[in-house]
């Protein structure tokens, strides 16, 4: 069976550390590739305003260390989302969408994670999800332009919790090549409604990618908790969904999620995470072939 490929997140490496340092920690620990950020800080926003110099710098670093970065977590849409209510605030995550389009096709970034909100700290409507689909269907246009894959991912969030409700959108917004799904098989498991091994068997020609973390499941009035939960300590069965997968011959990428980026412990943590992940992908693996073997 072919191994899998795993990447880590940015925000769990220590965000004190150049790229060179972060290139470095991620190939020590046996990672083939990290997954950038621009989140909603300004700090990181910014990374869009790159000069022609330093996008170049940073593929030569990329090419340098060995370690690519073929995906970009767009998570700055919280503060400026797509369905907003807002002209002004569409705008602005137009603005950001384009920018972020652009920035991965010099880089040579592949896939464009979007966060899977009409808007976050906004009231839902029927507008707000109105105005997210028609701009993403402009973002589309410029992604088809680029050829930028757009993956939403499957969120903490009501309005797309599971990968059936991808699906109803993607059905939506037509056949475009370049829109994916991104899940995360924290938050699919995180949603007591959701038949996780179904989800991810009706998405699976549309995924480009998987993220993976363990989450609380929501429970009557318990929210659920979707970041930050340890491995193993979470909700989600790692060997069912790791077997699910196997069976269906997906053989893209694992991007293992964490925020250890202000840890001091960051070391011992990735490197206990990626051995947890190793572990359930084997052991999912083991029962496969028991399967085989005893038909």
């Amino acid at each position: 069976m072919k191994q899998p490929i795993f990447g880590i997140y940015e925000k769990a490496l220590p965000k004190a550390f150049s790229w060179k340092e972060k290139f470095a920690l991620a190939k020590e620990l046996g990672f083939q590739f990290i997954e950038l950020s621009i989140d909603e800080s300004d700090e990181r926003l910014a990374r869009l305003d790159w000069t022609r110099k330093e996008r170049e710098e940073f593929w030569l670093m990329c090419a340098e260390s060995g370690i690519r970065v073929p995906s970009i977590c767009l998570s700055g849409h919280r503060r400026f989302p797509l369905g907003s209510s807002k002209q002004e605030t569409r705008e602005a995550g137009l603005v950001i969408m384009k920018k972020a389009i652009d920035l991965a096709a010099d880089l040579g970034v592949r896939v464009i994670q979007l966060a899977g909100y009409d808007v976050y700290y906004e009231e839902k409507s029927v507008l707000t999800r109105a105005c997210f689909i028609e701009n993403l269907r402009l973002a589309l246009d410029w992604a088809a332009e680029k050829q930028v894959v757009l993956a939403i991912e499957i969120m903490d969030d009501p309005f797309m919790s599971s990968i059936t409700k991808y699906l109803r959108i993607k059905a939506e917004l037509g056949t475009s090549p370049w829109l994916k799904v991104y899940p995360d098989i924290g938050n699919l498991s995180a949603w007591p409604e959701n038949d996780v091994g179904f989800e991810l068997a009706e998405g699976i020609a549309e995924t480009a990618a998987i993220h993976l973390k363990d989450t609380l499941q929501v429970d009557g009035l318990f929210p659920g908790k979707f970041k930050e939960v340890p491995f193993g300590s979470g909700c989600v069965d790692f060997v069912g969904a790791f077997k699910t997968l196997q069976m269906l011959h997906y053989a893209g990428p694992f991007l293992i999620e964490m925020w250890s980026e202000a840890s001091p412990n960051y070391y011992d943590e990735l490197l206990a995470a990626k051995q947890f992940i190793e572990g359930k992908w084997k052991e999912a693996a083991a029962t496969w072939m028991e399967t085989e073997l005893t038909n």
